[in-house]
Formats: structure tokens, sequence, C-alpha cells
């Protein structure tokens, strides 16, 4: 599976930014699609993710209310929209094809894709 992320940049506080990743390849091995993301210094996090088979999605409390994954599984895509961003959503964020979600502290990942930086200024 081959995953290919699109969008990220640097926004101002406050402004929205939409990532965008599609995967290709065995897809129909991928049981969810979400991301993660890794500011400097810190270690890999959970952001977002929705499963295939149920539309279920899981968010980390830092991003509830202000991201939004949505998913088209004709496509393998799935399109976040980080809306009232602050300085601290500054990372790197990593579109992930998942195996499992037992609960959102426990993932597994089967495959990432490239980083795509994103940087809120204050």
């Amino acid at each position: 599976v081959q995953l290919q992320a699109f969008g990220g940049g640097l926004v101002q506080a406050g402004d929205s930014l939409r990532l965008s990743c599609a995967a290709s390849g065995r897809t129909l091995r991928v049981y969810a699609m979400g991301w993660f993301r890794q500011a400097p210094g810190k270690e890999r996090e959970f952001v977002s993710a929705m499963n295939w088979s149920g539309g279920r999605t899981y968010y980390a409390d830092s991003v509830k209310g202000r991201f939004t994954l949505t998913g088209d599984i004709s496509t393998n895509t799935v399109f976040l929209q980080m809306n009232s961003l602050k300085p601290e959503d500054t990372a790197v964020y990593y579109c992930a094809a998942i195996a499992t979600i037992a609960t959102m502290t426990s993932i597994r990942v089967d495959y990432w894709g490239k980083g795509t930086l994103v940087t809120v200024s204050s």
C-alpha cells in the first residue's frame, strides 16, 4: 500500500487547512486510515482515524471539535479538515493505513505516508 499526502503549509493561528491522503495498491487490506503528527522534539501522536467498515471516526482530545476527518472509500482517500488552528498544532503530519484500532492509544499502523509539514504561526 502506498500513501500519498497533500496539503500542509504555513498558516496563522485561527486559520484553516485541509490535508488529504490517497491510498493505492493493496487497499482491500486496509482496515482504517488516519493521521498522526510529530512536533519538534516530541513523539509521534495520534490525531484522527476512520475505519472503512462502519465509518466510525476517532479523534484525539486535543483536536476534537476543531478537526474533522472524512473519507471516500471508493477512492481510498481521507481528508482532514483542520479549523481554528493553534501554534501547538505545528507538526509534521503523517498519513497512516491502519490495521487495527483497539483503543486510541493502541493502534497498529501497517503503512506510513511521507509527512507533510503544517506550521501555525501565532
